[in-house]
């Protein structure tokens, strides 16, 4: 131990460090100190040895560290619903399968189980915080908490029964006890999370609008998604949605836009002018055929974009690192221009502008000190990843999650060298069988 070492938790030594803040850095040879689940230190590794003295000391040789990935919209219950019915339209999709089981089996159950399963699935898979909007999302917020994983949970609005809820006030009284009860819980944090403009009502988002003012919640909805619903949109309420959401006072710095697929120019301007977030999930809009967000257009107008997967059971996957690399794909082919999102960009709206929309920035996002001490370590030592030239290239364009060897959330460890420390994967598999049985009957 050094002389008058500091003290400190957890001394990680990596090969390269990817911080995100400042833009574009990639530091060689540096270490991160952890105290107390924070990130106190970044520094070169010769130093932290010299001033730190951590009785947990990880050596990464090979390995670059980034902040934890953030999926910034997901309904992680159905990850129990993965693959129950592909290859049909949205609302076919939904009115035929999804919500009819739903109706049938949503439990707080079913929504543990799910959310325990995919919060395994994100944890390996490098992703530490997910912004979930389901129904029980106190159970949601029980399996988080079960995991050690970070989650803004949604307080769901629909305008239709179901077995969480009557009626849009039932949703809510229910959704604020939630909150009322986890407020405290330093991983948890909270949305408004109305289901889209054509499952709520105007009377219910001026309701959402006036609780998300006065908690200072975001606002976290479907908008845009399919041109159906623009078309919908205009048929009952003669206006585009997002004209509808500004009229109704839901445009603001707290709004999510969730695919914000079907955008005309002035749209996209008024997004940003307004402050708006969008969370883009571009293999769910690929596969229900949706449509390609006009990423590039949204970024030139100053829209914070970040990344999200949408459900395991319209992607099919939780796969962080595969939505990073095709958001960086779709935006340079839909613009014919390459340097639309470069990889230091997709990585950002994967970590730091993701914890902005979520209002998370000050504490995650990047590894600075003073934020907590979400992190991750990707194996650049495999064969398939050799030679490395630019290391943060490489992160978004060769990597993937199976190269996620440990992952800390608020300092602890939760997956190391691929395994996961707090779950048990059989008991999970188990849990998975179980409800395809219900599921399938």
């Amino acid at each position: 131990m050094p002389p008058q070492a500091i003290p400190a938790d957890t001394l990680i030594d990596a090969r390269w460090i990817i911080p995100v803040e400042p833009p574009g850095v990639v530091l060689a040879g540096h270490s991160v100190v952890v105290r107390d689940g924070a990130i106190c230190d970044v520094l070169p590794t010769t130093e932290a040895h010299a001033r730190y003295a951590a009785p947990d000391r990880v050596t990464l040789p090979e390995h670059v560290l980034i902040p934890g990935l953030i999926n910034l919209h997901t309904h992680a219950a159905m990850t129990l619903m993965r693959g129950v019915r592909d290859d049909v339209s949205l609302m076919e999709w939904l009115n035929r399968y999804i919500w009819p089981a739903e109706m049938k089996l949503a439990s707080p159950e079913l929504v543990r189980d799910g959310t325990l399963l995919a919060c395994a699935e994100m944890m390996r898979g490098g992703v530490t915080c997910f912004n979930d909007m389901y129904f029980f999302p106190e159970a949601a917020g029980a399996a988080a908490l079960q995991a050690g994983m970070r989650v803004a949970l949604g307080i769901i609005v629909v305008e239709f029964p179901s077995p969480y809820a009557s009626d849009p006030s039932d949703y809510l009284a229910k959704g604020l006890a939630m909150r009322d009860a986890f407020r405290d819980e330093p991983l948890l944090s909270f949305c408004m999370a109305p289901h889209a403009p054509y499952s709520v009502s105007d009377a219910s988002f001026e309701r959402i609008a006036t609780y998300a003012a006065e908690l200072d919640l975001p606002v976290h909805l479907h908008l845009h998604e399919t041109i159906d619903e623009i078309h919908e949109s205009l048929k009952e309420h003669q206006e585009r949605p997002i004209a509808r959401m500004r009229r109704l006072g839901l445009l603001g710095p707290g709004l999510i836009a969730v695919h914000a697929v079907h955008l005309d120019p002035a749209e996209a301007d008024l997004l940003a002018q307004e402050g708006c977030h969008v969370a883009h999930c571009p293999a769910s809009n690929l596969k229900l055929a949706s449509g390609i967000a006009p990423v590039a257009a949204m970024r030139r107008a100053g829209v914070n974009i970040g990344l999200g997967t949408d459900s395991a059971a319209s992607n099919n996957s939780l796969d962080m690192f595969s939505e990073t690399r095709l958001a960086a794909l779709l935006a340079k082919g839909n613009s014919s221009d390459p340097t639309a999102l470069p990889a230091q960009a997709a990585l950002e709206m994967a970590t730091l502008n993701a914890a902005r929309a979520l209002g998370l920035q000050d504490r995650i996002g990047s590894l600075l000190p003073g934020k907590r001490a979400d992190i991750v370590a990707v194996d650049f030592g495999a064969l398939e990843l050799t030679p490395c030239y630019d290391p943060m290239s490489h992160l978004v364009y060769a990597a993937g999650r199976e190269h996620v060897t440990h992952v800390w959330i608020d300092g602890k460890l939760r997956v190391e060298n691929r395994q996961l420390t707090g779950l048990d994967t059989a008991e999970l598999k188990a849990k998975a069988r179980y409800w395809r049985e219900r599921i399938q009957s």
